[in-house]
């Protein structure tokens, strides 16, 4: 039987062989597609060359992808687990043409690896193909052996692929393969049947549908194919559920073991449906979601509590499903290596969140068998819980509704959902003016307010104010009352770029900004408002933003200067800017050298230096389309007018709706503190400039004051009256000092490095030190072996020497055991001393006794340590043991002799 591996790697070598280039799989959720939420087909990351948007340098390719379907038109959520076939995580194979081969290559490959390569059952396999598509026909019957009442004709339903209302499509050929015992027949091919499963999809890319819904030709034709791995795994191992096979009977075998249940019976769907729902949540927390209460963050926290759910089904009422993550790291890490580097951090997360559900999923479950008890008894018969209880397990006791769903669907109950979205809209206080600001999206602003760009976007001093309006409110934010203004200085977060903070004052109060929404509404705490609008002034924190400005804009810079040093497949994945730090996620395959960095931050350090004017220019997008190597954001939907922020025009051109210095030399020094990877094939920078260099300065200086104190006054004292002279001169330096700034930081790195340097050799001295003393400690203990060896007891003809020894560790017990052997002759020796609150023991037999009387100093420690409330043993030699009551070492003593002559 081919193993899961071998099975994916044949797949991967087949298409190689065919001139594919093999390429890693894209994160689980789409950095740059934000009509995704998760990762659902592996043509996915290949979205941009269908829509024509962008390239590869190759025109073959292959993969194995990692995909997420629990969300949206692709949700297989209530299936999974009660079905065989199912998955909310799975693999996709996928092989894929751009304007190179197409259809009768893709035929022709796809049944050879089936038929030839793996040597499938041609009577078992099953083709459809799209009812106007006769090429695929003709192909399928001229280019193969299948049995020709096998090709199948179906419509659009099932055989014609599209990306959305417009755009690529085209007629697709799947495979089925035939599970039944005496064969099916052709009506049984896509009617839902367990038995005759889809397992490959060749999709042929040919046309563009227009706004009008007609059909053009492409200029390239593609072909993009998809193979679901774990059901081809359950075709090639002839088992009767993907669960069976050896993608997730490690899985379920650990269930087994955490759980004490056997997996059968009602204990079988549970086991499924967790096994299922951790591998989606190590995936995609390895690759950088969260649980949350939004967007995928908030279907991760679904599918975590759906499964802690299922626990309690198997009786597991304590996080448990964070320990099945090292099995999928063991199954799967060296297919996906970055879950290995993730594993310690995937594993915490959960655990976490099982704790927090934990705590309110038992009461949920008693109100939720409470309201069965008495929707039982009800003299209508009802069968329906109501939206109230629905919506306080979902606000209470934090059950999505969907799980809520899941248990009354399992015992034959419905939810009222039109009963729980109006309770969910009254949480959410959508009254006539909630509902304006709910929607406020969707309405041009100049229709409710007028924001002026220019106070958001150029800086000012500190002295001004906006005077504006209160034109609405609510009171049902989290932190108190959402407010939107007439005239709105302040930048909402937005594009990685946090939202400014600052004041507001209404009438005679003052009130702290914290955040501006999306909906550039702003949350203060709650207050209530007479008759609207109502008076008031808005101030920024002008030195903040302009500390947020100087990150930005060096992103700019820097995400130029790693295009130039890295090469050009650099591109923004992931943006944080904040008056503190920024944070930049870009594609790279590897640890960025120190040399590389030093390039980057150069690069950046001269555009500052050169005194670039930054300005910013709004425009129709297709004239911001033309522009010369402009940079585009991931995850942004861009309208008909975009901004498009310039440094240099042959350097930085960036769509972008942030805040920006006016010219380079305002941002100071620039400098790299941290690179790392936070999933495969994707690496984190994150840097400071201005005012932020600063405080890495003043950082850097206690770390190396921290290091300095841990070392004698013999290594510190320089050191030291280095620092205090360092103080003096820094205080006061002025951000805008680079040249000062850039020689103090090589400063503390060249002092950080001395000072490790000599702290190794310090601890060096200290451990040798200790090594010579616990020699000395055991040298001067041995010196009392000869009297304990005089004054040994006989047992039955055995010599029995026992002794007590101070010493700190159980290794200093065994060296004084081992010069014991050396000494005693024909003997049993048993030598304990008090470590730490415990008892250590150390037992030692000599050969002739081992050999002659089969004696064992690893069950004699052992018997001696179980009376001391512990355990233990070794080699029949030499053992070591251990107790924690203390109380009981005279008890064990005299005991020694009976379970000496018990093994006589």
């Amino acid at each position: 039987m081919k193993k899961s591996t071998e099975i994916r790697q044949d797949f991967l070598d087949f298409f190689k062989s065919k001139q594919h280039k093999i390429v890693p799989s894209a994160p689980v959720f789409p950095y740059d597609d934000p009509t995704l939420l998760f990762t659902n087909a592996g043509m996915n990351q290949f979205k941009d060359v269908f829509l024509g948007t962008g390239t590869r340098d190759y025109k073959r390719c292959a993969d194995t992808q990692k995909c997420i379907r629990v969300s949206g038109k692709h949700n297989d959520l209530e299936e999974v687990g009660h079905d065989g076939y199912h998955h909310t995580f799975f693999e996709m194979l996928g092989n894929w043409s751009f304007g190179d081969y197409y259809k009768k290559e893709a035929i022709e490959w796809a049944w050879e690896l089936l038929t030839k390569v793996w040597g499938l059952d041609k009577k078992r396999l099953w083709v459809t193909y799209y009812r106007e598509d006769l090429e695929t026909k003709e192909l399928w019957e001229n280019c193969t052996d299948i049995d020709h009442t096998h090709i199948l004709k179906f419509d659009e339903k099932d055989n014609f692929w599209e990306m959305g209302d417009t755009g690529p499509c085209g007629p697709c050929s799947e495979i089925h393969y035939d599970f039944t015992p005496d064969g099916c027949k052709g009506s049984d091919v896509n009617a839902d049947n367990p038995d005759v499963m889809e397992i490959w999809n060749l999709v042929f890319i040919q046309y563009n549908r227009d706004n009008t819904g007609k059909l053009h030709d492409l200029p390239q034709k593609h072909v993009d194919t998809g193979m679901g791995f774990e059901r081809m795994v359950r075709v090639l191992q002839n088992k009767s559920s993907n669960y069976l096979t050896d993608v997730f009977l490690p899985l379920v075998n650990e269930l087994v073991i955490i759980t004490g249940k056997e997996y059968s019976g009602k204990f079988e769907a549970p086991m499924n449906v967790i096994a299922d729902h951790v591998r989606t949540l190590t995936f995609a927390i390895g690759d950088g979601a969260i649980p949350s209460n939004e967007g995928r963050g908030y279907v991760l926290r679904r599918v975590l509590r759906r499964a802690a759910r299922y626990g309690r089904n198997l009786d597991m009422r304590t996080p448990f499903i964070y320990k099945l993550v090292d099995t999928v790291v063991d199954t799967m890490g060296h297919v996906f290596p970055e879950i290995v580097e993730k594993r310690e951090f995937i594993k915490e997360v959960i655990k976490g969140e099982e704790e927090s559900f934990n705590v309110t999923l038992d009461k949920g479950l008693a109100l939720f068998n409470d309201e069965v008890e008495r929707m039982k008894t009800s003299p209508n018969g009802e069968k329906t819980f109501s939206g109230e209880v629905a919506f306080k397990l979902h606000d209470t006791y934090g059950f999505p509704v969907d799980l809520t769903q899941l248990m009354a669907r399992e015992i034959g109950y419905g939810v009222d959902m039109d009963s729980f979205n109006e309770k969910m809209e009254i949480a959410r206080g959508l009254s006539r003016v909630d509902k304006i600001l709910d929607s406020i999206e969707e309405k041009e602003y100049d229709d409710l307010m007028r924001v002026d760009k220019d106070l958001k976007y150029d800086p000012y001093t500190e002295s001004e104010a906006i005077e504006t309006e209160v034109i609405a409110y609510q009171n049902k934010f989290d932190n108190g009352t959402g407010i939107l203004l007439k005239i709105n200085p302040f930048y909402k977060a937005s594009g990685g770029q946090v939202s400014d903070t600052g004041e507001l004052i209404l009438g005679d109060k003052k009130y702290v900004v914290q955040n501006i929404n999306t909906k550039n509404i702003i949350e203060i705490p709650k207050t209530e408002f007479g008759e609207l609008p109502v008076k008031a002034v808005a101030k920024i924190n002008i030195p903040r933003r302009l500390s947020i400005q100087r990150n930005h804009s060096a992103t700019h810079i820097m995400h130029e200067a790693l295009r130039r040093v890295l090469g050009s497949h650099v591109k923004q994945m992931g943006s944080y800017l904040d008056d503190k730090v920024l944070r930049f996620d870009f594609p790279h395959f590897h640890k960025l050298k120190p040399q590389e960095i030093t390039d980057i931050e150069q690069i950046v350090n001269d555009k500052v230096k050169e005194k670039i004017a930054v300005y910013s220019e709004e425009m129709p997008i297709e004239k911001a389309n033309t522009i010369p190597h402009v940079k585009k954001f991931f995850g942004e939907k861009y309208g008909e007018m975009v901004r498009v922020v310039f440094i240099d025009d042959k350097f930085s051109v960036e769509f972008c709706g942030g805040t920006h210095v006016k010219d380079t030399s305002d941002i100071g020094l620039f400098k790299i503190i941290r690179e790392e990877s936070i999933s495969a094939g994707t690496r984190r920078i994150f840097a400071k400039t201005g005012e932020g260099i600063i405080d890495y300065v003043n950082e850097r200086t206690a770390e190396i004051e921290k290091l300095a104190s841990e070392l004698p006054e013999k290594y510190a004292n320089n050191f030291n009256l280095a620092i205090s002279e360092f103080k003096k001169d820094f205080d006061g330096t002025d951000f805008r000092n680079t040249e000062m700034l850039a020689s103090l930081i090589k400063y503390h790195d060249s002092t950080i490095a001395s000072l490790l340097e000599l702290r190794e050799k310090y601890q060096e001295e200290k451990r040798q030190l200790v090594k010579e003393l616990a020699k000395q400690k055991v040298q001067n203990a041995a010196g009392s072996i000869d009297e304990l060896i005089s004054s040994a007891i006989d047992v039955n003809g055995i010599k029995l020497i026992t002794g007590e020894f101070t010493v700190d560790n159980t290794d200093e017990l065994k060296e004084l055991g081992d010069k014991l052997r050396e000494k005693m002759g024909s003997a049993v020796g048993l030598l304990y001393s008090v470590i730490d609150g415990k008892v250590g023991l150390c037992a030692v037999v000599s050969d002739d006794l081992v050999k002659t009387k089969k004696l064992s100093a690893g069950k004699i420690s052992g018997d001696v340590a179980k009376i001391l409330g512990g355990g233990g043993g070794g080699k029949p030699h030499l053992a070591t043991a251990g107790g924690k009551d203390v109380t009981k070492i005279g008890e064990a003593l005299d005991a020694l002799p009976g379970i000496i002559q018990k093994y006589l």
